[in-house]
């Protein structure tokens, strides 16, 4: 998962392969509750790990559930329909998550106990007076602790026989679908007669509230439905544990994925997206999505639990969509609207004004970023597609809403080549934390960005270039380790560097499963910093250093960590022989005496006894040897920018190479 402020989207060329969906936030969240509420012990297989799944079952803990979690399957001991008796307030934080603070809601006034419930600023935005409204109609105690009609909220105990239950419940069903969910989910606790719900006005989101009636009746609740209008919970329902449930994976995250097919072109000896963990059978509403990408041309198959999608028509044909059905999904439209023969309208879309932000603004916003022509009302969006030449680099502000940032991750393929940001890209954890993992999984760029950081011995380069590439989400080589980790490979393999092993220590130095992280060096996973530095593996370096066939297998090595979505690589030849294509090349300097004052230090810190003035005469041989050996030669490339930091601190440093980081990339304003 990505924490960087920021994500650079370099252009993307094209996709193929396979991905692996997380599990629906609206299943998971209504399934813990569930299970929470019911008798007996609940095991939830692929349960999604996210924000919003997190916020509940934090909740739950606090109100006395047993949970073993255990990996993505957990466990959940429910209150069989009883609170834990408990005298004192109980406050809980559900962020930013409507699947948890609605519902929830409803639960705890029926259950009794005292509780305050909060969430983030946004959170105290989103709207919960109608269903608050429709509790209080049958005598549940709720106060708001802010603006009337929004979270926070203060629930205080009722008991059940004093609740006006023989009248029908009214809600309204134009603002949310989470309202009536709410009240089918909490009601069932006080089902000592038939409860009856009304529904009044027309009630949007219908696909989520058979997700809920689906979910329901797996927990023992069978709910009679007339119509859209007038839902009966029936006398002496009670909940019990389905003993296991399997969690269908997101249908609103495999929108982007089935656009990704429809967008994208195929990439040599393969085409086409497959995604797996959901198919056209799904009891998810906006799996009703693949009919509007069909609509859109795009071709799609379809088994159980799996989905293929390609390329069909080019460019995508524009559609008029009544999107209620697939709210959440219809956000990706928005930008395949983008790819489209001409302007795509989403109607009957009101209920984004009421999530996680005001979506119709938000989206409106951030395509008129990229170039497009958009027209906004009410309910509704007109998309217009982009020209070649019309499409511009942008940075997309995400507004803390994961479906911003990853629908606008499709605008990437635009065919001008323009670059995407996007901001805040942690804010995918609500419901897809992987999602730009998964992405660059399947995709492939038109050209990787690439910084290179070179210098002399003991400069500080492992430093600099390890913090710029955390701070930009880059992958990060570190030149330096390789011939060590080599030597280490093949003492470990038996192998000793002479000529009549020299083709096979090349294989196994072209195979390495090498990764720098946090400062370690992993080899196939295990941390082996500490092994490549001692003596003998720098001896073993310089042996294996010396054979061609090692060296060219390495060059192999460090051009393959070009990656998305993007490389920060230190050495001593990045610039000038491995990557002499680079975005920026930095030659980072230091006079000799201020790198043997840094290299004492850190030795002296390890109980190593040395001199400054040994230290300084070494790094000037070494300086002098590298400067002028045959093959790659220390030098700055011609195109480097130099930096000497004798004088700076590490963080000064990076962020000189960071702004001119920000000078050779489109997103100044940003």
């Amino acid at each position: 998962m990505f924490s960087t402020a920021f994500l650079d989207l370099p252009p993307l060329a094209g996709a193929a392969g396979t991905v692996r969906l997380p599990g629906s936030k609206s299943i998971s969240n209504r399934v813990l509750l569930l299970a929470a509420l019911a008798s007996g012990t609940t095991t939830i297989h692929d349960l999604l790990d996210s924000d919003d799944t997190r916020v509940m079952l934090d909740a739950l803990r606090a109100l006395g559930c047993g949970i073993a979690p255990d990996g993505n399957t957990v466990r959940i001991t429910g209150l069989g329909g009883q609170l834990k008796p408990n005298a004192t307030l109980l406050p809980l934080f559900l962020g930013n998550a409507g699947t948890a603070m609605r519902p929830l809601t409803a639960a705890l006034s029926l259950l009794g106990g005292e509780f305050e419930l909060s969430g983030v600023p946004r959170m105290h935005e989103r709207p919960i007076g109608d269903l608050v409204d429709a509790l209080t109609q049958l005598g549940c105690r709720i106060d708001y602790l802010g603006n009337p009609g929004y979270p926070p909220l203060r629930i205080n105990p009722v008991p059940h026989g004093e609740l006006a239950l023989d009248a029908p419940i009214r809600v309204r069903g134009d603002v949310s679908s989470q309202f009536l969910t709410a009240l089918l989910l909490g009601l069932p606790l006080a089902a000592a007669g038939d409860i009856v719900i009304e529904v009044v006005g027309e009630l949007i989101s219908k696909p989520y509230i058979e997700i809920t009636l689906n979910l329901l009746a797996r927990f023992g609740i069978q709910v009679r439905r007339d119509g859209w209008e007038r839902f009966t919970i029936q006398a002496g329902s009670r909940y019990s544990s389905p003993g296991d449930i399997h969690v269908e994976a997101d249908a609103s995250s495999a929108s982007y994925f089935i656009a990704l097919g429809a967008i994208a072109a195929g990439m040599p000896g393969k085409n086409g997206i497959r995604i797996e963990g959901v198919g056209a059978d799904s009891i998810q509403g906006d799996i009703r999505f693949i009919d509007a990408a069909r609509q859109m041309g795009a071709l799609i198959d379809s088994g159980p639990n799996w989905l293929e999608v390609r390329r069909g028509a080019w460019p995508l044909k524009a559609i008029d969509l009544d999107a209620n059905h697939i709210p959440d999904a219809a956000m990706t439209l928005a930008v395949m609207a983008l790819y489209a023969d001409g302007p795509t309208t989403l109607r009957n879309i009101a209920s984004w004004r009421v999530k996680e932000t005001d979506r119709i603004d938000a989206m409106a916003n951030e395509l008129r970023k990229l170039g497009a022509t958009v027209e906004a009302g009410p309910d509704f969006i007109r998309v217009h597609p982009l020209a070649h030449a019309g499409w511009r680099p942008a940075s997309i502000h995400t507004y803390d809403d994961h479906r911003v940032a990853m629908c606008f991750s499709l605008a990437a393929f635009n065919p001008a080549g323009a670059p995407v940001r996007i901001l805040d890209p942690h804010c995918v954890a609500k419901t897809f934390p992987d999602y730009f993992e998964t992405l660059f999984s399947v995709a492939e760029a038109a050209e990787l960005p690439v910084i290179c950081i070179d210098g002399p011995t003991a400069s500080g380069k492992g430093t600099l270039a390890s913090e710029v590439a955390r701070l930009l989400g880059y992958h990060y080589l570190d030149s330096g380790s390789l011939y060590r980790v080599t030597g280490l490979a093949m003492r470990r393999a038996g192998l000793s560097a002479e000529p009549q092993h020299e083709a096979q220590i090349a294989a196994l130095a072209a195979a390495l499963p090498l990764q720098f992280t946090q400062g370690q060096v992993l080899l196939g996973g295990e941390d082996v910093s500490e092994d490549i530095r001692t003596e003998a593996a720098g001896m073993d370096a310089s042996r294996v250093s010396a054979l061609p066939a090692v060296r060219a297998a390495l060059l192999g090595l460090q051009q393959r960590f070009r990656e998305l979505p993007g490389l920060v690589a230190d050495g001593r030849d990045m610039g000038t022989v491995i990557f002499p294509d680079a975005t920026l090349k930095v030659f980072l300097t230091a006079s000799a005496a201020q790198r043997a004052e840094r290299r004492h230090k850190q030795l002296i810190s390890k109980g190593i006894s040395t001199t400054l003035d040994s230290l300084r005469s070494d790094l000037e041989a070494r300086d002098a040897r590298d400067s002028s050996r045959s093959v790659a030669p220390l030098k700055p490339a011609q195109d480097a920018r130099h930096l000497d930091n004798s004088q700076l601190s590490i963080e000064q440093s990076i962020d000189q190479v960071l702004e001119w980081w920000q000078q050779v990339q489109p997103f100044k304003s940003a």
